[in-house]
């Protein structure tokens, strides 16, 4: 116990209204540690939760394409040939990679926005 960074303990009372309305709050943030909730909040003010499911839709893509580049690149190193209708999928998947890149950095711009 001697050897603790943080020392001094503060603490208060609230309502059961007030402990409900805290809990719920924790639970928009994402956060499971009351004390970690009142230590952010104490200190910034504010909690960010961000929700990434765009981002990560977007890292799918992306893993898809790249799939199917490597793929065509080892076919073509082989000696084999490319069709245009394996290049036009490739093209058509990275469209939608771009628009949800797209989408993403629209979402991500409102978030900042509100901020």
């Amino acid at each position: 116990m001697q050897n603790l960074k943080r020392k001094i303990n503060i603490g208060f009372r609230v309502t059961e209204e007030e402990q409900d309305a805290i809990k719920k709050r924790m639970e928009l943030a994402g956060i499971n540690s009351l004390r970690i909730y009142m230590l952010k909040m104490a200190l910034t003010g504010y909690i960010i939760n961000l929700d990434l499911t765009d981002v990560r839709e977007c890292s799918r893509l992306l893993r898809s394409v790249s799939n199917n580049v490597n793929q065509l690149a080892r076919h073509a190193n082989a000696g084999g040939t490319v069709s245009a209708v394996e290049l036009a999928k490739v093209r058509e998947e990275l469209g939608a990679v771009w628009e949800q890149q797209n989408k993403t950095i629209k979402n991500l711009t409102k978030v900042l926005e509100a901020a």
